[in-house]
């Protein structure tokens, strides 16, 4: 389900005792006093917030909004991450590490673990969240088969590389007449955020109580992640596909010092769904990771004879897991099934993420050859275990078979 951010659910979710501290530290005593008391209503508390001068206002409901969007399983995780990188790799303070760790988690849920890192730790809140951004989007594109190097992040590599985007855009675009990069470090991963200058854009706007358009000058966003252990590269941008190739080459030369991009073989791998057609398959999972359970919901199916035919056969399976085997039975029983290949599948995962709460459901779909709709955070890489583990990932094809001549007889 979605999350939105407002100040009346803000003051709800968060402690009073941490709304408190907030606002005495902003100088705000009014309404820090106000939360103190622990006996006020959201009401109460809103109104007075409605008090605070605009200019005050607007910096703490922007602050408030960063610190709601990392209240969640997916911000928690990209705090811990930031924080095993500065405290571990960086500082290599073990015991401060396992502090802070024991310290978050001994809280009672997510909005206070974020209010304590943003008022107490801010050295990993950047990071943070933008990891959890990353973890949030979906438009992908990834390279494999790069050569296992390391990153180059001195600061002339990450000019030349906001260079060249600049310049890329500038030229194909009109967009992009400044750039700079940022390089962050989460794990195994290097993350780069490119952030070109976009076109003008004029705003409509309330400041000091006056109304106008105003024009300003946006930045929009280019994201790589790299795997020096995979050797891939994944890449997030906006616009047409066009760029990506352009991108991933600047990369290659500005941080990976190539001279050239290396060949993009076709991806071979491709997904055999054919078994999930059969009633009795069984998902596969650790009984540690926290998934529940796993059913098929939707089936597609597509015609071997006659190119472009195509079943779609849904159902319910909140009641009955093989509902849609049911219905698959039944129309079995006018269409030869046997004519037709699973290109498509939509399961429904259950899965427990907080020990004491009630499951929730993950839905996804993997489509033929090798489209998966999971992601890459930490509750979609549990599921991409199971499909490993299940036998249904994406495989490379097997070599074909060259049976031996036979030898002549003398």
């Amino acid at each position: 389900m979605a999350r939105h951010y407002s100040p009346k659910n803000f003051f709800r979710q968060m402690s009073s005792d941490l709304l408190a501290r907030y606002f005495r530290e902003t100088e705000e005593d009014a309404i820090a006093s106000l939360a103190e008391r622990g006996d006020y209503s959201t009401k109460n508390l809103f109104e007075a917030w409605l008090l605070i001068p605009d200019e005050h206002r607007r910096r703490m409901d922007a602050e408030f909004s960063s610190i709601f969007e990392l209240s969640c399983e997916k911000g928690f995780r990209a705090i811990l991450d930031e924080a095993e990188w500065q405290l571990l790799t960086m500082a290599r303070d073990p015991q401060m590490h396992a502090a802070f760790v024991d310290k978050l988690a001994g809280m009672s849920n997510h909005f206070e673990r974020a209010m304590i890192t943003f008022l107490d730790h801010r050295q990993f809140w950047k990071a943070a969240t933008l990891f959890y951004h990353a973890d949030t989007l979906s438009n992908w594109r990834k390279r494999k088969n790069l050569p296992h190097l390391s990153v180059a992040v001195d600061a002339d590599s990450l000019r030349q590389l906001a260079d060249l985007i600049r310049i890329y855009f500038h030229r194909t675009e009109g967009r992009g007449n400044n750039c700079v990069v940022e390089p962050f470090r989460r794990g195994e991963l290097d993350y780069f955020y490119a952030y070109p200058e976009d076109y003008s854009q004029q705003a409509v706007e309330w400041v000091n109580g006056e109304f106008d358009r105003r024009p300003h000058n946006p930045a929009f966003e280019v994201i790589y992640v790299y795997s020096e252990k995979n050797g891939t590269l994944d890449l997030s941008c906006p616009g047409s596909y066009k760029a990506v190739e352009p991108l991933q080459e600047m990369f290659a030369q500005a941080i990976l010092k190539l001279s050239e991009l290396p060949p993009d073989p076709k991806d071979g791998r491709v997904y055999d769904l054919n078994p999930l057609r059969q009633r009795g398959f069984d998902f596969v999972f650790d009984v540690g990771s926290g998934i529940q359970g796993a059913v098929i919901r939707k089936l597609r199916l597509s015609s071997v004879v006659n190119k472009g035919d195509r079943i779609t056969i849904e159902a319910d399976a909140t009641q009955k897991p093989d509902a849609v085997y049911r219905l698959m039975e039944q129309i079995g029983k006018s269409l030869p099934l046997d004519l037709y290949n699973v290109t498509q599948v939509e399961i429904a995962a259950t899965i427990v993420t907080d020990a004491g709460k009630s499951q929730k459901t993950v839905t996804f779909r993997l489509t033929h050859p090798n489209s998966c709709s999971l992601k890459y955070d930490e509750l979609d890489l549990k599921l991409r275990d199971m499909l490993r583990a299940s036998s249904i990932e994406p495989q490379e094809p097997a070599p074909p078979f060259n049976a031996p001549k036979a030898s002549a007889c003398g």
